[in-house]
């Protein structure tokens, strides 16, 4: 692959304190927040939704890699660009869904759901798929695949602050309720300031960065998006269970993500990073005007049958 002319004129991003030390606090506490809302229950629920889950986990296994490679080959990415957007594609829906398909008046319980499987599988299958991307656009350099030292790292980072949250939730449910706003909204302010701080120290490489990566991710997160509601209801899901479908697929957790790229313990690459904080940017337009259309269109609805 060719070096992109866009890319070799930027610098690589800073590892700064707000990138190593506070995005994974930030994602800690994002991930804790989602085990506040979880029981053992929600990962049978799945019994209830048997076939949007089907359908929904092979298209967040299966399609989307082979979609992202496409893209990757087609734009012809320069190689650690392509492994960011490879990283990017096996990573599970991020709690931001959730909201989006509130919006949307989609089933956030199929959501939460599915998140929480999607979560646990990404242990296995995020490595699994980074280390062929290296293996295939980087002679396999720093392969994170199925080390198991850093699938320890992969596993402390995606379940431990899900664990501790569901304990809670478990032994006192009256705290976990309480918690869980508060925690939610703190995973915002600390996010928030960690991707303003970042873009600030970035702000010179920031169109460097668009360039480079931004047309990618956007066409990932559009039809991202799109297979995640068309696929479902081909398969006869309920228009509800397919909006929640298409956020969980559409909307991937970018912080986990940035946060293994940047890893010195994983791959320790500010490259591998551009991809996914683009998109962490841009992926809120398209999921956010899907949302208020498929709002509207569900009021009109509404309307015409009253």
């Amino acid at each position: 692959m060719r070096t992109c002319p866009v890319l070799a004129n930027v610098r690589p991003m800073n590892s700064s304190t707000a990138t190593t030390v506070f995005l994974p606090i930030a994602l800690g506490v994002i991930m804790l927040g989602l085990g506040l809302s979880l029981t053992v229950g929600d990962f049978g629920r799945v019994l209830a939704y048997p076939r949007a889950a089907a359908v929904a986990l092979g298209c967040q296994i299966l399609v989307l890699p082979a979609l992202c490679l496409g893209l990757v080959l087609l734009f012809d990415l320069e190689p650690a660009l392509a492994v960011g957007m490879m990283l990017l594609a096996a990573s599970p829906g991020g709690t931001t869904a959730n909201l989006f398909s509130h919006l949307a008046r989609g089933d956030v319980a199929l959501n939460i759901t599915l998140t929480a499987i999607n979560s646990v599988l990404a242990v296995v299958t995020m490595p699994v798929i980074v280390n062929l991307a290296l293996d295939g656009f980087m002679k396999g350099e720093d392969a994170i695949g199925l080390q198991p030292a850093k699938l320890l790292q992969v596993f402390a980072i995606v379940l431990v602050p899900v664990a501790v949250g569901m304990v809670v939730r478990r032994r006192n449910p009256e705290l976990a309720d309480r918690l869980n706003r508060p925690v939610r909204i703190a995973s915002v302010v600390v996010l928030v300031t960690v991707i303003a701080v970042a873009v600030y120290q970035e702000r010179a490489n920031v169109l460097g960065y668009l360039q480079a990566a931004g047309l990618v991710a956007l066409i990932l997160c559009v039809l991202s998006l799109a297979i995640g509601y068309v696929a479902p209801r081909a398969a006869r899901v309920p228009r509800g269970q397919a909006v929640a479908a298409s956020f969980e697929i559409g909307v991937h957790n970018s912080t986990l993500a940035i946060t293994i790229a940047l890893s010195p313990a994983l791959l320790n690459s500010t490259e591998m990073a551009i991809p996914p904080a683009v998109y962490g940017i841009l992926s809120f337009l398209p999921a956010g005007l899907l949302a208020y259309a498929m709002s509207r269109r569900q009021d009109e609805q509404v309307e015409i049958r009253t």
